[in-house]
């Protein structure tokens, strides 16, 4: 009898962050990128398209009411998927270590990175107009697949090199942080706005 079976499953969450004003999010990404002249500065010196506060502000929670609804409604989210990840963690926590807003104009791009010292890391979607680009996520196997052929473009989706998701607007998705992801380009003539997360085991 001859048996198949996946192995080294890689999981994704995806669902609705409920409680959140999607409106008040937004404007309240853009008030704070237009204030944060350290952000815009480390963007501009680092040639970042758009804008990210990832590298000069750490309590948007503090800052805003509406992220500290953000981050209760994630570690909600965060709680649930590491239930479903079966995480032994041993009487210890996952905890928020990093939350950064994303603001990608038209011709923006993210490209391909993990986020290395995390557990999980996850976005939240603030803004995302027709043509605005999808996640992509890639095949954690990839560097060890020297001499393996391409997939068939019609290859079932557990066995794809690339994997792309389109969130909606108020959509969270979750991964485990050593999954290569990256941002195409934004092919919208307006911002995609998103907010990214990073959660740590302590």
């Amino acid at each position: 009898m001859t048996h198949i079976k996946s192995l080294f499953v890689t999981r994704l969450y995806h669902a609705p962050l409920d409680g959140v004003d999607a409106a008040e999010l937004e404007a309240s990404c853009y008030s704070i990128a237009e204030d944060d002249e350290a952000g815009q500065a480390w963007c501009e010196e680092n040639g970042y398209p758009g804008y990210t506060c990832y590298a000069s502000l750490t309590d948007l929670g503090w800052r805003f009411p509406i992220f500290a609804d953000v981050i209760k409604a994630i570690d909600a989210h965060v709680q649930t998927f590491a239930a479903d990840l079966e995480f032994n963690l041993d009487g210890r926590t996952l905890k928020l270590e990093d939350i950064w807003i994303n603001i990608l104009p038209e011709g923006g791009t993210h490209s391909g990175h993990i986020h290395p010292h995390s557990v999980i890391s996850g976005t939240t979607y603030v803004a995302m107009p027709d043509g605005a680009s999808a996640l992509k996520f890639e095949d954690p196997r990839l560097p060890m697949m020297m001499a393996a052929p391409g997939r068939m473009k019609d290859a079932r989706e557990e066995l794809r090199t690339f994997h792309y998701v389109a969130p909606a607007v108020g959509d969270v998705l979750l991964w485990e942080s050593f999954i290569r992801h990256e941002v195409p380009m934004n092919m919208s003539e307006d911002d995609r706005i998103s907010v990214s997360f990073n959660y740590s085991w302590s």
